[in-house]
């Protein structure tokens, strides 16, 4: 699951990360290819935001980029408010469309106790906030590098608030 930070990466349309174990058009995850082995792969890209490594650390985890899966680590952009299809362009030709939340699983318990339970939290009307970053597909390729500027441009109204994919 974990992935050793680089200081590039190659964004392949409709694949994903080239050389990751995500790169397909289609569903890869057991549990969705049981569903329906022609549906599309919405999960080609993994975002997270650095704020929450910043997080996991002031609550006594030991949690470097790349280590939850994550294939880019941003700062700045508050990904998990931003709607659904909203497109990020990472670099100077990468645009990916996020496609809804990674929804966590026990994996993150094997790394360190408790790290699946510390990317959930309750918000007050009792619903469950999932934290743990957002999925994307590809839809401009190209090097991405640590450093490059991330810009955010929104889809029309209505948005469609982010669900698990």
């Amino acid at each position: 699951m974990s992935k050793p930070p680089c200081e590039r990466i190659t964004l392949l349309v409709g694949l994903g990360v080239e050389g990751d174990a995500h790169m397909v058009a289609t569903v890869k995850h057991r549990s969705r290819v049981a569903r329906d082995p022609d549906s599309p792969n919405l999960r080609q890209v993994h975002l997270v935001h650095s704020e929450l490594h910043d997080e996991l650390r002031a609550a006594g985890f030991d949690v470097a980029p790349g280590e939850m899966g994550e294939n880019v680590a941003t700062r700045g952009v508050d990904l998990l408010a931003l709607p659904a299809g909203t497109r990020l362009r990472l670099g100077d030709t990468a645009v990916v469309e996020i496609t809804g939340l990674l929804n966590p699983c026990t994996q993150l318990d094997g790394l360190q106790p408790g790290l699946m339970a510390a990317t959930l939290e309750r918000h007050d009307s009792g619903k469950l906030v999932r934290k743990a970053g957002v999925m994307a597909i590809v839809v401009s390729g190209g090097d991405v590098r640590a450093g490059d500027a991330i810009s955010v441009e929104p889809p029309r109204a209505p948005h469609r608030r982010l669900e698990p994919v």
